[in-house]
Order: C-alpha cells, then sequence, then structure tokens
C-alpha cells in the first residue's frame, strides 16, 4: 500500500468547515442530534456495509494503525480510548496488540450494544482457541450510560475497580478468569465533546472514521487533548478525498453515485449513505487538519495518506 508524508505548510482557516453539517441541521446541538440519530437507524448493518462498499479495506487500515501505535499499545500501563467507537472495530484492533487496558466511547446506543454484542463473540473464539491449545487474547465488554456532569476530579485516571463491566452490565468484571478481566473494554456512552473521563487520563486516544461526525472540530480536539496525558497520543483514522484525476474522478463517481444507493438499499437509509459523501467532501484535506491540531495544542502532527489518497490517519503528541 502506497503511503504519502503531508509536509507542514500554513493553511488558511477562512473557509474550513467547524464541524459536521448534515442536512437540515440549524446548529451544532441540531447536527449532533441528526448524526446519532443516523447511526442508531443502520446500526443493524453497519459492520456490514462498512466491510462491504470498502471491499474490505477498512479492516486493513484499522490494522496498519494498529501497527503503527504499537510502541504505545506494548507498554502494560497504557490506558487506550478509541473515541466514536461505533460497534468497537478499532477499539478490538487495538485490544489485540495492547498490553495495557482500552476503553470505548460512543454516543449512539445502538452502535454499543452491537459492540457488546460483538465482543461477546470474541470471548467465545478465544474460548476456542485455547481450548485447542493456541493463545487468544479474552474480550469482554462493558457497557455504561454516562452522566457528562458527573466527571471525576481533576487528574483522576479510569478507574480498574469501577470503569471494567461485566458483558450484562453493572456489575465489575470480578469472578472471570485473570485473562478475561485482563482484556474487559467497557463501553461507555457518551457526546466526544463531553467526556466522562478525568483530565489527563489516557496514553492514547484514537478514532476511526467517526472524527468527521462531530458537530464542531476544534471542541473536539481540545476535549481529546483535555482527556490526554502530557505527552500523550491522539491518533485520528478519516476518509479524505483524492486529488483531481483519473483516480480521483472514478473514486468521486463511486462516492456519491455508487455507494448511496447500494448502501441505501441494504440498509433501509439511503440518507445515511448519501451523507457519508458529503460529509466527507466537507473534511479537511490532510494538511488543513495537520494545521487545527498544532494550532489546538499537538506537536509533531504527521499525516500519512493511504490507498491513492482517500484515507489518512494523523498522529500528533500532546504537549507538555
Amino acid at each position: 500500500m502506497s503511503e504519502v508524508r503531508v509536509s507542514r505548510k500554513e493553511v488558511s482557516r477562512k473557509e474550513l468547515s467547524k464541524g459536521t453539517l448534515p442536512e437540515g441541521a440549524a446548529n451544532e446541538a441540531d447536527a449532533s442530534r441528526k448524526v446519532r440519530e443516523m447511526f442508531t437507524q443502520i446500526a443493524p448493518r453497519y459492520d456490514l456495509l462498512n466491510h462491504l462498499l470498502s471491499l474490505e479495506m477498512d479492516r486493513m487500515w484499522r490494522a496498519r494503525t494498529a501497527k503503527i501505535l504499537r510502541p504505545i499499545l506494548e507498554r502494560e500501563d497504557a490506558k487506550i480510548l478509541d473515541l466514536c467507537c461505533g460497534t468497537g472495530d478499532l477499539a478490538f484492533a487495538l485490544a489485540r496488540r495492547a498490553k495495557g487496558r482500552v476503553w470505548g466511547a460512543d454516543f449512539a446506543h445502538t452502535m454499543l450494544v452491537r459492540a457488546r454484542e460483538k465482543a461477546l463473540g470474541e470471548v467465545a473464539s478465544g474460548e476456542r482457541r485455547v481450548a485447542s491449545g493456541k493463545p487468544a487474547p479474552f474480550f469482554t465488554s462493558g457497557f455504561a450510560s454516562s452522566n457528562p456532569e458527573a466527571r471525576k476530579p481533576k487528574g483522576a485516571t479510569p478507574d480498574r475497580k469501577t470503569a471494567p463491566l461485566n458483558p450484562k452490565g453493572g456489575a465489575p468484571a470480578e469472578g472471570r478468569s485473570g485473562a478475561a478481566r485482563r482484556w474487559t473494554i467497557p463501553f461507555v456512552e457518551s457526546d466526544a465533546l463531553r467526556l466522562p473521563f478525568g483530565d489527563g487520563s489516557f496514553d492514547l486516544v484514537a478514532a476511526a472514521f467517526g472524527f468527521r461526525n462531530l458537530a464542531n472540530y476544534e471542541a473536539g480536539l481540545l476535549e481529546i487533548r483535555r482527556v490526554l496525558k502530557a505527552g500523550g497520543t491522539i491518533a485520528i483514522l478519516e476518509f479524505t478525498e483524492p486529488k483531481p484525476g483519473w483516480f480521483g474522478d472514478l473514486y468521486r463517481w463511486y462516492f456519491r453515485a455508487v455507494l448511496p444507493r447500494l448502501g441505501g438499499m441494504i440498509s433501509g437509509d439511503r440518507a445515511a449513505y448519501t451523507y457519508l459523501p458529503k460529509s466527507v467532501a466537507r473534511f479537511f484535506q490532510p494538511e488543513e487538519l495537520t494545521e487545527l491540531m498544532r494550532q489546538s495544542g499537538f506537536e509533531g502532527v504527521e499525516a500519512r495518506v493511504w490507498t491513492g489518497g482517500t484515507v489518512a490517519l494523523h498522529t500528533g503528541v500532546r504537549q507538555r
């Protein structure tokens, strides 16, 4: 897979989008509500369509992201958040490599329900592998509806004693095997702009194909910065539009003409898959997001552009 590094340059912020703007949204609160409703509607077939419409490349992009983040994932004390986690695919990709702990957060309840179901499937798969003598990570899932007003005190970190919930919800994941407890992934229902975590909670905050849906991008970056430790890493994997040319023209034809029809036919919600190409067209080019990240308090910002300029991974470090 080809990879292009984006060099630093100053970018005018005059015409750039403040945040996503679904059709009919009048303000940020309205945009956030419409996005939540949309993902609630498409959750049952979300994974199928992700894999189908990307020709399975979404799996590869997440796996490559996890590989790049390996130096952090290999730390046993690392605390990792999959932000806008949806059905948990990035959380699982990170957890398979992680020696520390992984959390997931999203504001769409039905997506988190699906993430929990997938986590239970991972447990069953892992148990079968262990029974056959093969090593495998275990995944269990916590599920909690979080009140953004009930934040922990400044400087607090996610607490192993209270954050892990068992797959049926509510109680801590005690009484399970040590391996199962280690691989518990708490899924927290929360708005990305008002996270229920204390300042400096995480060593890594990563998002895959969800940051673009925030109602305010700058506010989202500042909230990520708040929950990251000094020197912590941000990673944003997101769609971007390729440059003009035969490949870019073909991509835009597929993205704007074919994908909405196919996605709408399978999901029953064509509006959601009409929103997708429009949201990508409104979103930043890699150099634009790079500059906004720098302006929001991140240093060492780097953009890796993959697959003909259709996807970009941005990484940076919270300034100390």
